[in-house]
Parts: structure tokens; C-alpha cells; sequence
């Protein structure tokens, strides 16, 4: 199993207000698990920058020229009542952006069969004309853009975020060539995430009520995700990496563990082993609780690199960080 993990020391810029759950510490924490000696043989690259016209794959060039006229000269400037950009939000955003396609080229040239990159801020909520829920460009779609301008037919983006994807699936609902498939809490924001949004039959939703275990998890994903993925029959499969799911998780409510976010990463691999060449990119989305984010990354980490959930890491002494929940 050959591995690449991204890491993004300028997402260490983005700057949200004290108290805020998507804060530096999340990167923070994952720099510190995957510093643990079960990581030593996974490759390591920082991400690389790519121009703001990447951002144009999945927005159109007033939404870009919007975003960029609110950045702040100092400090931090409020989009909405959750989401804000401050002075080194947009290096943030390039280098998330150059992080995936950095992955998207590694993996397609066969040097590496999968790549995670830890990245921040998330994007899955970034819808083509808006904003929202932390995120201001929506990285995992301008991959899937870029995926297909490089060739690759059919594109399988799923997403195990707490939330739904709602930027994701409102860039691509008309797209029969790129596949939506989220698991998600519902009722939950942002909202949307129903069983009946379908798009052009590329989108399928699994809501889950709150309080989901991982046994009724798997069940919604042998019923709706993994069948839709086999069928798609895709090129590559993207992977919107939320650890929100968690049961300590201080904005949800599911109660999944590490090893559920291995079992799902575990399967697949098992369909990227058959149906596109092992090959898998996940970036970084959700995860508010500093041990629930580190532990199912970890877990996912473990599984794409050595095919197993690895060691716990319960019993390793973080220092002290910034607490939320």
C-alpha cells in the first residue's frame, strides 16, 4: 500500500474568532497524530499553492472577485454568523486547493495509490454562488473538475461529514458524469441531504437520525452508498473526510467511533482496489472535538496506508490546546 499524507502549514493562517469550532488547533492536533511513530512510513508532502483560478472550476468569477474583495487587511471580517475570512484566509485556500490536485497528480501517475491532506478551511458547504458553514471554495469540487479535464470519465465523490455536502451536491446535481453520495445527520444543517434529491441520478443521500450508531451507519451504506459507487463503475473516488460524526463531537449528534470511519474507508478501498486502480483522494472537512478529529483521522489514515485501523492512540498526552466541546 503506497500512501501520501499533504499536510498545509499556511492552513495554520486562516484566523477565526476565540471559541470558533473550526479553529488552527484542529490542524494542530493531526500534525501531532501523525508525528506518532505508526505514521513514520506514510510519504509527506506540504501542500503546494495553486492560483485562485483553480477556484473558477466550481465558481464563477464574480463569486471569486467577491471573496477576494472581503478579505481584510488585518484581522478577521464576518461572511455570516459562522463562516469568516480573515488576512491569510486565501493562501489557506490555494494551498487546500494545491494540496488536492498535487494528490490528484501523485495518484494518477501511479507514484502514490492514495492521498490524504489534511487541509484547512473545509469546503463541502460552499455552494457555486455561496459561502457558508466555515467554508469559502469548495476544494473537493475544483478536484473532481480537474480530474476530468485530465481525462478520468466518471468521478465518485463521497462524503462522510456529520453534515451534508450541500455546496458539492449543488455544484454537481446536473452532472451525470461526477457522483454525489453522503451520509449525513438529518435534521442537521444545513439542511438539505433528503432522500428525494436525486440530481440527474447522480446523487444519493443517506440521512441518518441522531443518535446513529456505526451498525445502523453500515446498514445505510450497504443499502445506498457502496451499491451506487460499484454501479457508477468510477475512474477515482474522492472523499469529503469529515470526523463529525463522532460521538463526542460538539455540533452533531451521531455516535460513530474511529473504527467506523475505518470500516467505511476499509470499503472504499475494497471498490477503488476493483474498480479504479486503488486510487482514492480524501481531503480534510468536519471534525470539531480535538480527540474525535484526531482518532478518525488517524483511524483513516491507518486503514489507506496499511490496510488496518492501527494502533489506538487514547493513551498518547497531547499538550495542551484550545478546548471546544
Amino acid at each position: 500500500m503506497s500512501s501520501l499524507l499533504i499536510t498545509q502549514p499556511q492552513g495554520l493562517e486562516h484566523v477565526t474568532p476565540v471559541g470558533h469550532p473550526e479553529r488552527a488547533d484542529r490542524l494542530r492536533r493531526l500534525n501531532k497524530v501523525f508525528a506518532l511513530p505508526q505514521f513514520d512510513d506514510v510519504a509527506r508532502k506540504e501542500a503546494a499553492c495553486a492560483g485562485l483560478e483553480f477556484a473558477l472550476e466550481a465558481h464563477p468569477k464574480e463569486y471569486v472577485d467577491r471573496i477576494k474583495n472581503l478579505r481584510p487587511v488585518e484581522g478577521m471580517h464576518p461572511i455570516d454568523g459562522d463562516t469568516y475570512i480573515s488576512k491569510e484566509s486565501l493562501s489557506a485556500v490555494m494551498t487546500g486547493m494545491g494540496a488536492g490536485l498535487d494528490a490528484l497528480d501523485e495518484v494518477l501517475s501511479g507514484n502514490h495509490q492514495n492521498a490524504f491532506c489534511a487541509i484547512r478551511p473545509p469546503g463541502h458547504h460552499a455552494e457555486r454562488l455561496t459561502p457558508m458553514g466555515f467554508c469559502l471554495f469548495n476544494t473537493i469540487a475544483v478536484v473532481a473538475r480537474v480530474a476530468r479535464q485530465k481525462g478520468l470519465e466518471r468521478v465518485a465523490i463521497v462524503d462522510f461529514d456529520v453534515h451534508h455536502g450541500n455546496g458539492t451536491q449543488d455544484i454537481f446535481y446536473t452532472d451525470p458524469d461526477v457522483l454525489y453520495a453522503s451520509s449525513h445527520q438529518m435534521p442537521l444543517f444545513p439542511g438539505t441531504g433528503a432522500l428525494n434529491e436525486t440530481g440527474a441520478g447522480n446523487v444519493f443521500n443517506a440521512p441518518l437520525s441522531a443518535d446513529t450508531d456505526g451498525d445502523e451507519m453500515k446498514l445505510a451504506y450497504k443499502d445506498v452508498i457502496l451499491p451506487a459507487i460499484e454501479n457508477f463503475n468510477p475512474d477515482i473516488i474522492l472523499i469529503s473526510a469529515g470526523f463529525d460524526a463522532d460521538s463526542r463531537d460538539p455540533l452533531a449528534g451521531l455516535n460513530w467511533g474511529p473504527d467506523d470511519f475505518a470500516w467505511i474507508t476499509g470499503n472504499l478501498m475494497d471498490i477503488a482496489g476493483k474498480r479504479c486502480d486503488n486510487r482514492i483522494i480524501s481531503l480534510l472537512e468536519g471534525g470539531y472535538n480535538l480527540d474525535g478529529l484526531g482518532q478518525g483521522a488517524a483511524a483513516h489514515m491507518s486503514m489507506l496506508a496499511h490496510g488496518t485501523t492501527g494502533p489506538k492512540i487514547d493513551h498518547i498526552n497531547f499538550e495542551r490546546e484550545e478546548r471546544f466541546g
